[in-house]
């Protein structure tokens, strides 16, 4: 491994390291307002937007449209909770990756059952599970990645059939399939999601 593979990986690596949930203890235990909660959102997931000096983690116009199609409960005299902080924290990962409709299936009856609980299981408990989970994949993750790297390397550097191909095309060359690897796991990810909640769905209207 070249040390600008070394450095790429590296850099890769501590990518992956702040791609995280907010954890639930930093949350303030008070109401806030929707301009306190767009800067609390924007200081703690601010790591995860691509341009950081452009990019919105989110406004007042998505928090607004969130609650209209369903996604979070309304405010109370437009404070919000602690709860909703957890439920857009949510949101906000996967509305990457889904559509509207696909998360208000998935965020409805969690929010139906379980918000406003103050006994016995609450979204908070949830949502620290899923954060648990969340942190005991990431070193797996972390290998994935770097596996998926070198093997793409591997190939565009070693196969006889790019011997002939310069240096700098190869390299352009193991980058796009090193993108291909990773969109492939993403999108078989996505279709097993969209599987599982058209499963998830029927059983609902049942």
């Amino acid at each position: 491994m070249n040390i600008d593979t070394e450095d790429l990986i590296n850099s890769i690596m501590e990518n992956l390291d702040k791609i995280q949930l907010i954890n639930s203890g930093e949350i303030p235990n008070i109401p806030l307002y929707m301009d306190q909660v767009t800067t609390f959102m924007d200081e703690h997931l601010k790591e995860t937007a691509r341009c950081k000096e452009k990019d919105k983690i989110l406004t007042k116009t998505m928090i607004n449209n969130y609650a209209k199609n369903d996604l979070l409960p309304p405010p109370e005299k437009k404070k919000y909770s602690r709860e909703h902080i957890l439920i857009l924290s949510m949101i906000y990962y996967f509305k990457n990756i889904l559509s509207i409709s696909d998360i208000q299936m998935l965020l409805k009856p969690l929010t139906e059952k379980y918000f406003g609980q103050e006994s016995g299981c609450t979204v908070k408990d949830i949502y620290d599970e899923v954060v648990n989970l969340e942190q005991t994949q990431r070193e797996e993750l972390k290998k994935d990645v770097k596996n998926k790297y070198e093997e793409t390397e591997r190939i565009f550097c070693n196969a006889k059939v790019f011997e002939d191909v310069a240096e700098e095309e190869r390299e352009k060359l193991k980058t796009f399939a090193f993108i291909c690897m990773l969109g492939f796991d993403v999108y078989t990810k996505k279709l097993l999601i969209e599987k599982i909640l058209d499963g998830y769905a029927s059983k609902e209207d049942t």
